[in-house]
């Protein structure tokens, strides 16, 4: 499979994976051998350097690339003080930024992404951005400096598939950055589905985290990647409204 690039870093998996909702945190180096995933989002406040069972950070291989995440943030000037303080305690320069002010539906507010990204972007940060799918403010925050775009695909947490596919297409089409489908994943398909399309990557967690079998889940869905960018790159036939015959209908039994 191609290599997918984030901020100049080249990585072999198209799978991003989450240390949220495991029943056992020692599920996740499991899952990340078995997927084969390089890239793995946390929330900061899992992170307790003071409790060496509870530091999410002893669950994870050094060998992969955290993507800390601003989960709590209510506005921009928040997510760039998690971002901040991910950095200064060895996270890296990956992040993840999330605004979110909807308790309902969890929806990212993308005017304080935008801010966020523009100030983190600018203090050196590789930073991928969560939205709510728009094209304009997917072009605002390349603008800014992201180095992906990361629509939802459904609510985060709802295993309901890409029900925003639509404009998620129409953001592959017109924006020159990697586009990663995060949230709402639920099934290997899905994730198949969105590869198809000409997403980037995925990112899943819920649906591996909470499978009975994290391990098997997470090989499942890397598979799904990595046919849905093999079939797209190998360019899927159109499709018709009409009937088109395999086989020739003519010149056989009723040629005359």
């Amino acid at each position: 499979m191609d290599k997918l690039i984030l901020g100049g870093v080249e990585f072999k998996s198209r799978l991003l994976t989450g240390t949220g909702k495991f029943s056992s945190k020692d599920e996740i180096p499991k899952m990340l051998e078995a997927s084969q995933s390089q890239i793995i989002t946390m929330a900061l406040r899992r992170v307790n350097l003071n409790n060496s069972d509870e530091n999410i950070l002893n669950y994870i291989p050094k060998d992969i690339t955290l993507l800390p995440n601003t989960s709590g943030a209510r506005n921009a000037e928040e997510a760039i003080k998690i971002a901040r303080i991910a950095r200064a305690a060895g996270c890296g320069d990956f992040i993840k930024i999330e605004v979110i002010n909807d308790m309902k539906y969890l929806m990212p507010d993308n005017a304080e992404t935008i801010k966020a990204t523009k100030v983190l972007a600018g203090e050196g940060f590789i930073v991928l951005p969560y939205m709510t799918p728009d094209l304009i403010a997917g072009q605002r925050l390349k603008e800014a400096g992201a180095a992906a775009v990361m629509p939802l695909g459904s609510p985060i947490g709802s295993n309901r598939g890409i029900e925003t596919k639509a404009m998620i297409e129409i953001m592959i089409e017109n924006i020159d950055l990697p586009i990663i489908v995060d949230a709402g994943i639920g099934k290997p398909s899905q994730a198949a589905e969105a590869m198809e399309m000409g997403a980037a990557a995925v990112l899943v967690n819920t649906a591996i985290a909470c499978s009975p079998n994290p391990a098997e889940m997470g090989e499942a869905f890397a598979l799904a990647v990595k046919a849905g960018r093999m079939a797209y790159k190998a360019r899927m036939a159109e499709e018709s409204r009409y009937a088109n015959a395999s086989s020739p209908l003519t010149g056989f039994l009723h040629n005359n």
